[in-house]
């Protein structure tokens, strides 16, 4: 993350989308964030997506959390799995601000060393986006529970840092997939090992080719977004025809690949619309609007207000 000239944080990501962050050191690859979705600018934070394993801890209050083409609602005291790179994004429910805390580590540090029997047999099948994208602990089930309490222990041990915290972190993150394994992750793949159908694993490999596709749209968008874009452009980049891009998007991402640019373009505005510094008409133009007024339009249909508007409830706070 960065802070921006208003002092909200935004999500740094590379020309895929891929999160540039950190998450903790080559030899212990984990870390724990204390986050709040006001933070970010509008209170969101937008798709992006890193090859760490996240867990996510609600604190107070809501959020909507989207993992690829799931959606769930989240309230205090939930928990929930997103699996190693999957696209994600959340925001605020009903416009009130979310605390949380986000617990991300790399899978190595449930196998151990490349080629491990534990790799082979109870991670590496399991981590495909497409196997299972995410699991939602609601309390609905009584293993819910065991597996919040496991990670609370892991916050409190990082918050701690009593003696050999990192060896009890271990312990606890391979405690946890194994809840996981039993539980949860082997829902998504079960039919594969039985062999059952050819055509459960063509669908996993169609969606890991989607995903990768829209991970190219998000990149394209990311870089050109400023200047006029071309439905075209976007389809030509990730090889495809027009229609079949925006039915790939729409169908994985429940938004149209239009919204989303909009959607992307206003986020983008936001920083410099706080600053106070330039025109709207400057502003507009700037994140690939041709004139004020339909970027005002736009602006209103997404916030809820003018930018002026804004400006003026941010500043009253």
């Amino acid at each position: 993350m960065k802070e921006a000239k208003n002092g909200k944080t935004q999500i740094i990501t590379g020309p895929s989308q891929r999160e540039l962050k950190e998450h903790g050191s080559y030899q212990f690859p984990f870390l724990v964030s204390y986050e709040r979705l006001s933070g970010y600018e509008s209170g969101s934070f937008l798709w992006h997506w890193h090859r760490e394993i996240e867990l996510t801890l609600i604190t107070k209050g809501n959020m909507i959390y989207q993992i690829n083409d799931r959606q769930f609602c989240m309230k205090e005291n939930d928990a929930l799995f997103g699996n190693s790179s999957t696209l994600h994004s959340a925001h605020m429910a009903d416009g009130k601000d979310c605390a949380y805390i986000s617990v991300t580590f790399a899978p190595r540090l449930l196998y151990g060393y490349e080629g491990s029997l534990i790799q082979n047999k109870y991670t590496d099948p399991f981590l495909r986006p497409s196997a299972l994208a995410a699991v939602h602990f609601d309390g609905s089930q009584i293993w819910h529970n065991d597996f919040v309490e496991g990670l609370r222990q892991i916050i409190k041990e990082d918050e701690e840092k009593q003696p050999f915290y990192e060896v009890k972190i271990q312990e606890f993150l391979l405690h946890l997939w194994l809840i996981l394994l039993k539980h949860g992750l082997s829902e998504g793949t079960d039919g594969e090992e039985k062999g059952a159908t050819h055509s459960l694993a063509a669908k996993h490999s169609m969606d890991e080719k989607n995903y990768e596709r829209i991970r190219q749209m998000l990149s394209y968008i990311q870089e050109n977004y400023a200047q006029k874009l071309e439905l075209e452009e976007i389809s030509h980049h990730v090889h495809i025809c027009k229609s079949e891009c925006c039915r790939i998007f729409k169908s994985y991402m429940k938004e149209s690949l239009f919204d989303y640019l909009l959607k992307y373009r206003i986020e983008q505005s936001l920083p410099d619309v706080l600053a106070e510094k330039d025109t709207l008409t400057e502003i507009a133009l700037r994140v690939g609007f041709t004139d004020s007024n339909y970027y005002s339009k736009v602006f209103r249909r997404i916030k809820g207000c003018s930018p002026r508007e804004y400006r003026r409830r941010y500043h009253e706070r």
